[in-house]
């Protein structure tokens, strides 16, 4: 016999599977279309860090890349061992200037880590220079170049 809770739980999960699913392709479909992902590194407490930024991204296996400088709060907390991350897919501009417009974007959480495989790394980087055509023959060199002398992390962040 099914318990009253356990029915009420079940509906409930049900009912939310189609939002979810849902959900997750809202920011799939916009990681296809968007130039920025919106980030920020999760505290221990799960409260969001005060560092957040609009950042180029490459979509490569299931999981976010980006290019960011060593010392960067981002880059850092991992190394600290902060390895969960919230991001929203889409482009509102710089999140300082948007008053918070990026949060009705398509939002994911993820674990982050870093990214040392030099093949991941040439594949996400060709990504990249696919995605940001334009801008890419300034770019690409300082990523590959901060890259090589350390002075850049690539970062991986993988949807929960």
């Amino acid at each position: 016999m099914i318990s009253r809770r356990t029915l009420l739980k079940t509906t409930a999960a049900a009912t939310l599977l189609p939002i979810v699913a849902r959900a997750q392709q809202n920011w799939r479909q916009a990681a296809d279309q968007s130039p920025l992902i919106y980030l920020t590194p999760l505290k221990s407490d799960d409260a969001e860090s005060s560092c957040q930024a609009e950042v180029w991204f490459a979509s490569v296996e299931s999981s976010f890349y980006v290019v960011s400088d060593a010392d960067a709060w981002r880059s850092q907390a991992i190394g600290k061992g902060l390895t969960k991350a919230r991001i929203w897919v889409g482009d509102v501009g710089t999140w300082k200037d948007s008053d918070g417009a990026y949060r009705t974007l398509p939002m994911v959480e993820a674990s982050a880590g870093a990214e040392t495989d030099a093949a991941v790394q040439n594949r996400v980087l060709e990504a990249m220079g696919s995605k940001y055509v334009d801008e890419w023959d300034s770019w690409g060199p300082r990523f590959r170049d901060g890259l090589a002398d350390g002075s850049r992390v690539m970062l991986r962040y993988t949807p929960a």
